[in-house]
């Protein structure tokens, strides 16, 4: 019998995420100029901004290249970013090498064919409620929330409330 994903989460200490479709809802509003804007979630920024507070590893692999999500994922302290990332593997192993981080302590979460090598190698592949078919195929875990609205904040809150971390920087300043 295969493992609930849940069994993994105490062993994670390291997210890595897409952005299209995950951290976005996958459209984009190109305007007059040809700028295309994302929205983004600020849900998903909260949890990440706790995890690394936490002392978590946060690394985007993504393979777009708008410096306004750099700038938006700089500012809320991810220091870890590759963008035009067309061979998202090659980018999980160099992370992984700089930073001597193993397989089974990685939550990776995608929603497209180019996620899906890197989530063959990872102990948690997760995905977004509207990921593509071949995607849900392969995740241990399909959040109930669709990509922009909160999938990532999802898989955050359920680690860290696994290992006491969520809400302790409240219960901690208040004691």
């Amino acid at each position: 019998m295969e493992k609930s994903y849940k069994e993994y989460l105490k062993d994670i200490t390291t997210f890595v995420f897409d952005v299209d479709g995950v951290f976005t809802d996958g459209s984009l509003l190109i305007t007059t100029d040809g700028e295309m804007l994302r929205k983004m979630s600020v849900k998903d920024g909260y949890a990440l901004k706790v995890a690394l507070n936490k002392g978590y590893n946060v690394c985007i692999i993504t393979g777009g290249t708008n410096e306004g999500v750099r700038n938006r994922l700089k500012g809320l302290g991810v220091t870890d970013i590759y963008m035009g990332a067309h061979h998202k593997i090659d980018a999980l192993e160099e992370y992984m090498d700089i930073y001597h981080i193993d397989a089974e302590n990685i939550l990776y979460m995608g929603d497209d064919i180019p996620d899906i090598p890197p989530m063959k190698v990872v102990a948690l592949a997760t995905c977004p409620q509207n990921a593509v078919a071949e995607v849900k195929n392969i995740s241990n875990y399909i959040s109930h929330i669709n990509g922009g609205h909160g999938c990532v904040r999802d898989v955050i809150e359920q680690v860290l409330k696994v290992k006491g971390d969520w809400m302790s920087h409240f219960s901690a300043a208040n004691d």
